[in-house]
């Protein structure tokens, strides 16, 4: 079954350039583009994709908004697309529910790797948007930090899952985590969906965002 992809930029050679890399792959098919914020929610309405690319600054309804509504609305994953690596919108753009970000000169097979991976429901930053987002926790933590603690959050997980939440911050990969607990895939499985459901998390970029928050993990932390 193919991945279905809805492209949203409103730079029409950016969008026909996407789509003929995405549209030469066998296993994707883009069944829609649009050219402002508006027009990309209606149509993953239209069309129920598995991804929607989207820039994060569009008219009409710039890509916060179009990526909230999205993913309020359905099960599809959000890849927020951007010209500049420090943009002040990826903070956000990750609470509303992206599940990756990607600049917009990102290489062909980065792209596609990027599009495959979401639709498996895995998530994807680009490296240096993840050494942002990390200081931008790192930042905020210290700015919080004279203010009232707030209650624990990772209360709610059993000693397993405090661990698989950990190696999910470092960037383990599921296969990985396995072999560093020695369990199998489906227990680490197991565990990473309790982590985001007691926690209340969308997927592993927030769960990695919260693992952050909590101080359960910092920079430069082997």
């Amino acid at each position: 079954m193919s991945i279905r992809v809805v492209v949203a930029d409103d730079q029409e050679l950016v969008r026909s350039g996407f789509t003929m890399i995405l549209e030469a792959q066998q296993d994707i098919e883009v069944v829609a583009e649009a050219g402002d914020g508006a027009a990309a929610v209606e149509a993953v309405r239209g069309h129920s994709p598995d991804v929607l690319l989207l820039d994060i600054r569009m008219p009409v309804m710039d890509g916060l908004e179009a990526a909230r509504r999205v993913c309020a609305q359905s099960s599809c994953k959000v890849v927020m697309l951007t010209t500049f690596d420090l943009d002040e919108y990826v903070y956000d753009a990750l609470y509303a529910g992206a599940s990756g970000f990607l600049l917009k000169d990102v290489r062909r097979d980065d792209l596609v790797h990027a599009v495959r991976v979401v639709a498996g429901g895995d998530s994807l930053l680009a490296p240096t948007v993840t050494r942002r987002l990390v200081a931008d926790i790192v930042r905020r933590r210290r700015e919080e930090a004279a203010a009232e603690p707030a209650p624990d959050r990772l209360d709610a997980l059993t000693a397993r899952e405090v661990e698989t939440l950990r190696m999910l911050a470092r960037g383990l990969s599921n296969a990985e985590i396995a072999t560093t607990l020695f369990v199998s895939e489906h227990t680490v499985k197991t565990h990473v969906s309790n982590v985001l459901s007691k926690l209340g998390l969308r997927d592993r970029v927030q769960a990695v965002i919260s693992a952050y928050e909590t101080g359960l993990v910092t920079p430069g932390t082997p």
